[in-house]
């Protein structure tokens, strides 16, 4: 497993980082209850595995269910190998309104601190407002309280996750920010022209959604009516795997891989299986400028239709 540099933290992070979501709770296609999930000794046997096999960088939120916890429990013993990044619960309203100063802080330190004891740390290396919207992104208070917590030393990094290359932007142009994790994928390309701005500033870019919730893989199968028109232009795909890439998954790592600004990809494992296939494609040999080029001109041709939490309310992913 190869590592690469965290932008301006100097940290030092494996190009696959594992999404904890899928441990914690219900999470993505087919997956609809506890009964579908590992259990928790089953979740922390993966961690320990992942960790051995080179991924050093787990990514996790307070929002995450039991992720946290089983975190905690795997690498309590082992900190000083891995990178832990959590995100901040929830603060705006349902309008989109901060709270206050006073209690806005109160609600980020709380999170932080349940954040803490639950990964059984006490510091963070990368801590994160979970959607950073533009209204959220312009907030004085948010930024320095944020800031704050990073000169008091409980977390080594901020950063903020995004999902349109507006609100990445902002995020770029703010210059407090150390880390911004935005989706990027085979399908929703827009966040690209963001990549080198953010690099220039020394910004590391972390990459999400790079399977679509495993939309991008193979249970990317008899979809949702709503979503016929996507799971045509997803088998347009193969035409392109070849020998090279054996699976849609691989093309669709190797892809985002193939950006030297991009620190670390984020995928989401609960299967061992999963775990060995992201493994293998994180050899460092990704493609060249020629199938760069040939794979973003097969780019959704509506990206704004690739909107995963307007399909999960719609209940399109079930």
């Amino acid at each position: 497993m190869n590592h690469r540099i965290l932008g301006r933290t100097g940290m030092h992070v494996s190009e696959i980082a594992f999404g904890g979501v899928e441990i914690g709770m219900p999470y993505g296609i087919g997956i609809q209850s506890e009964k579908d999930m590992l259990t928790k000794n089953e979740a922390i046997s993966l961690l320990h595995s992942a960790l051995e096999s080179g991924i050093n960088f787990f990514d996790t939120a307070r929002i995450y269910g039991n992720s946290e916890q089983i975190m905690g429990k795997a690498f309590h013993d082992r900190r000083d190998q891995v990178i832990l990044c959590s995100k901040c619960r929830h603060f705006a309203g349902p309008d989109g309104a901060i709270p206050s100063y006073q209690e806005l802080k109160t609600i980020i330190e709380a999170s932080l601190s349940e954040s803490m004891a639950a990964l059984r740390t006490d510091f963070l290396d990368i801590f994160m407002l979970h959607q950073a919207t533009p209204r959220i992104l312009a907030n004085d208070d948010v930024s320095r309280i944020m800031a704050d917590l990073k000169t008091s030393g409980e977390v080594r990094a901020i950063g903020v996750s995004t999902y349109s290359a507006e609100e990445t932007v902002k995020a770029i142009e703010a210059g407090i920010w150390d880390v911004i994790q935005l989706p990027f994928n085979l399908l929703d390309q827009r966040q690209q022209p963001c990549f080198s701005q953010a690099a220039e500033a020394g910004i590391a870019i972390v990459i999400r959604s790079v399977l679509l919730k495993g939309l991008l893989s193979d249970r990317g199968r008899n979809l949702h009516p709503a979503l016929k028109d996507v799971e045509i232009h997803i088998r347009n795909y193969t035409k392109i795997q070849k020998d090279k890439y054996p699976d849609l998954p691989t093309l669709a790592t190797k892809f985002a891989l193939s950006f030297e600004e991009i620190a670390s990809v984020l995928i989401g494992i609960d299967r061992q299986q999963y775990l060995d296939q992201s493994i293998a494609v994180a050899d460092g040999h990704y493609m060249d400028a020629a199938s760069i080029t040939e794979v973003q001109k097969m780019a959704y041709p509506d990206p704004a239709f690739i909107d995963l939490p307007y399909w999960d309310r719609m209940g399109w992913l079930r």
